[in-house]
């Protein structure tokens, strides 16, 4: 739901009634996540996705029935035992999808505003709800902030609330959507409930070092990545506004510098164009010593090999060279800028989730991977 936040929180602006499906489990070859939606308002209009196509229409259908009878309802769709093939989902996996109306009178309508405007906004929020459980305390959501605090209630036993946003915490710091299974008393014995939890963090931060043509495609595909984006060169002529309209931020400032004084953190992703000693050495020792997901560098082989010298010179262990990504992107045969920036953001996205970068015709791997973002709870499903 709230990967469709600043949609839904327009529709709550506006008083529109509405119900939002959402995947709450997956699996097989399922094409999109716990969190993904699809939400639907009162005149039939509707926003987001939940298959990539397969199920839509099932889907939008059963949110109009949520939006006439006023209750929520949990819908598996996919292959299965019983059911050789259920309604369209051709890939083959299993998809489990809640359903749950909002209307402008819900007590929990409040909920998912504060949620939804928080999320809107950029900021950090965790939204929770039961799934699996008694009737009567199914989808109801609570917000979950990141200290800890939380609104609303899941209608159970009182511990339970408490229990849940302990869990959603730390899944939030994580920035990571998923199910817990808690027993209704908040502990992990009793009746068993399955809770979705989805979180909304700010968007991960793409740090390019070096204002070159090749850098001006890479913000690009960066943005379209979702990734919050900075250009950084030290050469005030080549870092303007003007070269980089599609950059949320250009520093001018020595790399290393700038590295020293800004935040990261394990979902950001360093590109160090530069492909100059001066520069890229003291950013490197500095980089490859930090807590992020991914440090890149442009060069030739020859640049590497003496780059990485260099780096042993002043001190850069075996262990953290490893790290380094260089020459910078996968072997795609790129020539220009546009191919270039292809070929780096695959090999990001390879590293965030696992893949291996190979072709998949003739393949036997996993067509989606389990990688490292991938939503975990301390008990019950991974997702």
């Amino acid at each position: 739901m709230l990967d469709i936040a600043e949609e839904l929180n327009r529709w709550v602006e506006q008083g529109r009634t509405f119900a939002v499906a959402t995947v709450v489990a997956v699996g097989g070859s399922a094409p999109r996540q716990p969190g993904a939606a699809l939400a639907v308002d009162s005149d039939g209009t509707a926003i987001g996705s939940v298959s990539g196509g397969c199920v839509e229409g099932a889907v939008y259908e059963l949110c109009q029935q949520a939006l006439e009878d006023g209750e929520p309802v949990l819908e598996r769709f996919g292959y299965s035992d019983e059911d050789a093939f259920a309604v369209g989902l051709t890939c083959g996996g299993v998809i489990d999808i809640l359903v749950t109306p909002v209307p402008v009178d819900s007590p929990a309508r409040a909920v998912f505003a504060a949620a939804l405007a928080t999320a809107a906004r950029g900021g950090a929020a965790a939204v929770a709800r039961i799934t699996e459980g008694p009737a009567d305390l199914v989808a109801r959501p609570i917000l979950i902030h990141p200290d800890g605090t939380y609104e609303g209630a899941l209608g159970g036993h009182p511990e339970l609330d408490r229990a849940v946003a302990d869990e959603a915490r730390a899944m939030l710091d994580a920035g990571r959507t998923g199910t817990l299974t808690l027993g209704a008393d908040g502990r992990l014995c009793g009746q068993p409930l399955t809770v979705l939890v989805e979180s909304s963090v700010p968007p991960p931060r793409m740090i390019v070092f070096g204002a070159i043509d090749f850098a001006s495609a890479l913000v690009r595909v960066g943005k379209f990545l979702g990734y919050r984006v900075t250009v950084c060169d030290a050469r005030p002529v080549f870092a303007t506004a003007t070269r980089f309209p599609d950059a949320d931020e250009i520093v001018v400032e020595w790399p290393h510098r700038y590295l020293e004084s800004t935040e990261v953190d394990s979902r950001t992703v360093l590109c160090v164009l530069t492909h100059d000693a001066k520069f890229d050495v003291p950013l490197l020792e500095l980089a490859l010593r930090l807590p992020v997901a991914y440090v890149g560098a442009m060069g030739s082989r020859r640049t590497h090999e003496d780059r990485n010298a260099r780096l042993r010179e002043v001190g850069v262990t075996e262990l953290e060279l490893a790290r380094l990504r260089s020459p910078i992107g996968l072997d795609l045969g790129a020539r220009t800028p546009e191919e270039t920036a292809l070929s780096i953001a695959a090999e990001i996205v390879a590293n965030r989730r696992g893949g291996t970068g190979a072709s998949l015709t003739g393949a036997h791997t996993p067509i989606h991977h389990d990688g490292p973002e991938a939503p975990v709870g301390r008990i019950g499903s991974v997702a």
